[in-house]
C-alpha cells in the first residue's frame, strides 16, 4: 500500500522541491514530480538554477510523451501523468488533487506551503487518503 507523506509548513515550495530533489537523487532514487504543466515547466527551470554549483538530472515529459523515447536514465521525472513515468518509487503531488495513479507508486509526497489555499486543497486530498485507508504521515517544515 503506497506510504502517503504531507509536508506542511513549507515557506518556500519551489526551493523545498528542488533540495527534495536533489537529496532523491543523490540516494540513487527515482521520483516522479506531477502537477499542473506549468508549475512542472517552472521547476525544469528551477532545477537547473537554483544551487550555482550543481544540477539535478531530470527529464521534463510533455503531456502525451512516452518516457520510453529518452535514452538515458534519469533520477527525477516531470510528468503531469505520473503513470507515464518509467518508474513507480517516489512521486511528488505539486497539484491540488490528489493524483490519478497515486496507488501505483510506494510512496507519495505532497508538499504544501502556509498559503491557505494551498492548505485548504490538502486537507481535501489528506481526506480522500485516509478515507480509503491509506497511511499518512504529517511532516512540518523547518523554517
Amino acid at each position: 500500500m503506497t506510504e502517503v507523506s504531507f509536508h506542511f509548513g513549507v515557506p518556500d515550495r519551489w526551493t523545498y522541491t528542488c533540495r527534495l530533489l536533489r537529496k532523491a537523487a543523490r540516494r540513487g532514487a527515482t521520483v516522479v514530480v506531477t502537477g499542473a504543466p506549468a508549475a512542472l515547466q517552472h521547476l525544469d527551470r528551477l532545477l537547473w538554477t537554483f544551487d550555482p554549483i550543481e544540477f539535478v538530472p531530470h527529464v521534463l515529459l510533455q503531456r502525451g510523451q512516452p518516457a520510453a523515447g529518452h535514452l538515458a536514465p534519469t533520477p527525477v521525472w516531470l510528468s503531469a501523468d505520473p503513470l507515464t513515468a518509467p518508474a513507480h518509487d517516489v512521486l511528488v503531488n505539486l497539484g491540488a488533487d490528489a493524483p490519478a495513479g497515486f496507488e501505483s507508486y510506494a510512496r507519495l509526497i505532497e508538499i504544501v506551503s502556509n498559503d491557505d489555499a494551498e492548505r485548504a486543497a490538502a486537507r481535501v486530498r489528506w481526506k480522500h487518503y485516509q478515507s480509503r485507508g491509506y497511511p499518512i504521515q504529517h511532516h512540518e517544515a523547518a523554517e
